[in-house]
């Protein structure tokens, strides 16, 4: 059964054009459903754990539930509806009755082949004409004819024939295809009956106005709103002026977690009765005498005071929220510690954005305050509290047993470093940990990955020297060593060099493949592993999925200024533990580059590495960068430049009996290798030490 839909040589069939737009939208969202996520968090490995903190089952949901909003239900919605309006149009396209002109022959009206002569066409005539003639044409009602039907027959046979023995008609015919001359033509595009049927025009015309008018615009206005409301951080614009506000330069972290409960988002989560609900029970609990702080919560006094300082109201509920969070304070009530696990992911990225405005400012203080509270929200660990609050199980009574009387709090590497016996008589015992949740604790311990700087230079690659406003490289190299860790093996040398591409090695040089030395010392490239992600961060308090993140940046320690913005890390480029969950102890390489400052001269930086997952996993050390003028390292240049007398000469003779090099017999110092000359092997890159501008960074142990 055919469709009433038709179309003709002036129009296109209109499922067509469907299918064809359909087909442009679905495809790429159903590649972007099917192909294989490229977010860190959803393919990095997790640490193996049992562990379950308190209220596991309210911090799952809250992760299920933004699972549930990443996930690509809407694109799937969009496929399956793409999907099923194409198959809709395919099914239109096959079965609709497709009608097409037929192209004017008059051999074939007349019934008679191209070769026939004018006699035979003239003799095929006559005859047609007995038959067709009006005046000898009966209808036959059997097949439905009629008297007009007869007529129009005979017009046709009578043009026919003239075009085929009349000259005038036959040129008519030879020039436009028709015997009576040039045709007018029109264009359009076929349509479905009903929206061409008396009656329906005035529903059309409403619903395009609906389409044009009101959804479009709908549409367009709230997207275009929407990006003007968020700031590229992901926070609403009215909550970054209120951070902005909030800003100082000798702001701690206590005074950072009262900036963010600023945040206009939170307004959302405790909107209605949720505003002010429960306020005055979590002032209470997070107010009470804490056991290693003044206050339960991990508040100081000036945090009190800013806290009490607060007109009632959602900010200070979320304030109160967030101190009840990092100090792991017991609600007693469902809906409020409900509410305490959800402020925090939402200061998180607040506390992003209010980085993103600490680094405009470049003040050191607040750009660290910032790391540093990113660490404590997902750890859930108050300011100035010990970082063993990270290990399961440990609660403040077993950091107070473990660390003594002690003013420094102990790191969990400090931790992990002291003997077992150590370890174990001081956090097991009555009140404090269990055998089994002290080697739970232990477990953990000893697969956080804590990068190990072993050295940092500065190098330009291919250049001997930097020269001022030269694009230089920091080159940091490192092994992820977890706490506690043993038999780690000693540093290669080699595995310090940062070997540049060969000139020829195009794939090299291209970022393709990566330039490593082989056995004999020789410059090789080999293919470029993909990036290893992490292991997700160990924060059982979090309700988000965390992979941990290495920041990067140089500072100015006279002036308390940042001097490099920080670069960010979330891959690397070896395994950092097997498949069974042991350490590598590969040797990363991290690389950052920036302009050279305008000056010659020696500048000295403080390096921070800072990990915004774990607390006290962070690295701190001086490095040095020697900018040398560029008329004197073009002088130098060229001294090294200046040829070797020839072997085969008496000076070349002479040289070689003296023990010195000769041309044709040493390779240039650009490419030597490691052998020759001790002055290589004491600065461990690839080429000699006036190459790169470093200092004394070495802080991987021997053993």
């Amino acid at each position: 059964m055919s469709s009433e839909y038709s179309y003709d040589e002036q129009g296109q069939f209109y499922p067509f054009f469907i299918f064809t737009l359909t087909t442009i939208v679905t495809l790429p969202l159903t590649y972007s459903l099917l192909a294989p996520s490229k977010d860190v968090v959803s393919t990095a490995p997790r640490l193996q754990t049992d562990y379950k903190p308190e209220h596991a089952d309210l911090i799952q949901a809250q992760r299920t539930a933004q699972k549930r909003k990443q996930r690509k239900v809407k694109r799937a919605i969009a496929v399956v509806l793409g999907w099923a309006v194409m198959a809709g149009m395919l099914y239109l396209i096959v079965t609709t009755q497709r009608t097409t002109a037929k192209i004017w022959n008059p051999y074939d009206i007349l019934g008679v082949s191209e070769s026939a002569t004018d006699k035979q066409i003239k003799s095929h005539y006559r005859k047609l004409g007995l038959k067709y003639h009006p005046d000898k044409a009966k209808p036959d009602p059997a097949k439905n004819e009629t008297a007009e039907m007869l007529s129009d027959k005979w017009v046709d046979l009578t043009k026919a024939y003239q075009a085929l023995t009349d000259e005038e008609v036959r040129n008519n015919y030879i020039q436009y295809g028709h015997p009576d001359g040039k045709q007018s033509f029109s264009i359009g595009i076929a349509l479905p009956k009903f929206i061409i049927s008396d009656g329906n025009g005035k529903y059309v015309v409403l619903v395009y106005a609906l389409l044009l008018g009101v959804m479009l615009p709908y549409y367009v206005g709230s997207w275009w709103y929407g990006t003007q409301r968020i700031t590229k951080e992901g926070v609403l614009i009215e909550s970054a002026n209120n951070l902005f506000r909030e800003y100082s330069e000798d702001m701690d972290e206590g005074d950072l977690v009262t900036a963010l409960s600023a945040g206009k988002e939170f307004q959302e989560t405790l909107k209605g009765d949720k505003a002010e609900s429960g306020l005055a029970t979590i002032e209470s609990r997070i107010l009470a005498e804490g056991q290693l702080a003044s206050f339960a919560g991990g508040l100081s006094v000036k945090d009190k005071e800013k806290l009490e300082d607060l007109d009632g109201g959602v900010r200070r509920k979320v304030l109160a929220l967030l101190w009840a969070y990092l100090g792991r304070v017991e609600l007693d009530d469902q809906a409020l510690n409900t509410a305490k696990y959800l402020v925090a992911p939402i200061a998180q990225s607040l506390c992003s954005s209010f980085r993103a405005i600490s680094l405009a400012y470049s003040n050191t203080g607040p750009i660290l305050a910032s790391f540093y509270t990113s660490q404590r929200l997902i750890q859930a660990v108050p300011p100035n509290a010990s970082p063993l609050l990270q290990l399961p199980h440990f609660t403040p009574a077993v950091v107070k047993a473990v660390e003594g009387d002690s003013k420094n709090h102990l790191t969990v590497q400090e931790f992990m470093d002291q003997p077992d016996a150590t370890r174990r008589s001081a956090a097991v015992g009555n009140g404090l940990l269990s055998q089994e949740q002290y080697k739970t604790a232990v477990d953990v311990a000893g697969q956080l990955p804590y990068l190990r700087v072993a050295k940092a230079f500065f190098k330009v690659a291919g250049e001997r020297f930097i020269i001022p406003s030269s694009l230089v490289t920091l080159v940091v190299k490192g092994r992820f060593v977890p706490p506690g860790s043993t038999n780690v093996p000693d540093v290669d040398e080699l595995d310090l060099e940062d070997i540049d591409p060969a000139e020829d090695d195009l794939d090299a040089l291209m970022g393709r493949k990566k330039a490593v030395k082989d056995e004999n010392g020789k410059i090789v490239s080999k293919e470029e592993s993909k990036p290893v992600p992490p292991p997700l961060t160990f924060a059982p308090y979090y309700s988000r999925e965390q992979s941990p993140r290495w920041h990067i940046f140089l500072s100015d320690s006279k002036q308390g200024k940042m001097a490099v913005p920080p670069f960010t890390f979330t891959t690397f480029d070896q395994p950092i533990f097997t498949a069974d969950g042991k350490p590598t102890f590969n040797m990363q390489t991290l690389k950052a580059q920036f302009a050279a400052p305008p000056q010659a001269g020696t500048y000295t930086f403080v390096m921070h590495v800072v990990c915004d997952s774990y607390v006290g996993f962070d690295t701190k050390m001086e490095v040095t960068l020697a900018v040398e003028d560029a008329s004197k390292a073009a002088a130098m240049a060229a001294e090294d430049e200046i040829s070797e007398p020839e072997e085969d000469s008496l000076a070349g003779q002479m040289s070689a009996l003296k023990g010195g090099s000769v041309a044709g017999t040493t390779k240039p110092k650009r490419r030597k290798d490691d052998d020759d000359s001790e002055d290589d092997d004491e600065s461990g890159t690839e080429e000699e030490e006036d190459d790169t501008s470093e200092t004394n960074t070495d802080t991987e142990p021997e053993s």
